[in-house]
């Protein structure tokens, strides 16, 4: 297949990828939004969010991260095109980063439980016994630690380090900007501020303004890819 061809071919993916990265630009400024405005009990015990749930079901899906889900399932089509785009520039690191990527969507997927949480809200709500409540309770917290726990980590930890090795071949390609790559890289970087003590969260907050930039200078490149620009 000739290389004129070839380029053609992917044209569809380059859109997707383009497409999705500028919807999960737009739904990070409204998840800062609902956070901001309606802040989760972050903090507090896990009746404090059943109570958020038989409130406003939607609330506490957003709350226990409903778009973050979105935006991983986005990340699929985004994350494919940049490999397409960039493999001629560096194939070994662009696989490995793309595997790393898949395994992080995957890992956080199993670390979501708003689902498990709106049922068990749904179940506490309609016990009728002590003991029934308690154990809601118990699998609630249960629940609460997974959303935190081991599997979250490893994708947090693994979506940083795969974003940094692409921003990293982004720098060696002409293909998106440097501001993109450094962006990238940059952003990752900050992220991985979270197991900073004391000091963590609020890195890893400062990160996603800059990711944002990310997304939407690779929205604009990778839509210009696939309209053949």
């Amino acid at each position: 297949m000739s290389q004129a061809k070839s380029n053609t071919s992917w044209k569809p993916l380059y859109r997707a990828g383009g497409v999705a990265a500028l919807i999960t630009a737009v739904l990070i400024p409204v998840q800062i939004i609902v956070f901001i405005a309606w802040p989760p009990p972050l903090e507090g015990p896990v009746i404090d969010w059943f109570a958020l749930f038989q409130s406003n079901r939607l609330l506490g899906l957003l709350s226990l991260d409903l778009l973050l889900l979105v935006d991983y399932v986005l990340l699929v089509p985004i994350v494919l095109a940049i490999y397409v785009a960039l493999r001629r520039a560096s194939e070994y690191f662009m696989a490995i980063a793309t595997a790393l990527y898949f395994v992080a969507i995957a890992a956080y997927f199993a670390s979501n439980t708003a689902l498990e949480m709106l049922s068990l809200s749904d179940q506490y709500a309609a016990a009728t016994t002590d003991a029934q409540r308690a154990m809601y309770l118990a699998a609630g917290q249960a629940m609460l630690a997974t959303f935190e726990g081991t599997a979250f980590q490893v994708s947090y930890v693994l979506a940083s380090v795969a974003g940094i090795m692409i921003g990293a071949v982004m720098l060696r390609s002409d293909i998106f900007s440097r501001v993109a790559a450094y962006a990238l890289i940059l952003g990752d970087v900050i992220g991985l501020g979270l197991y900073v003590p004391k000091i963590g969260i609020y890195l890893s907050v400062i990160s996603v303004p800059v990711l944002w930039v990310w997304y939407v200078l690779i929205a604009r490149r990778l839509i210009r890819l696939g309209s053949g620009v």
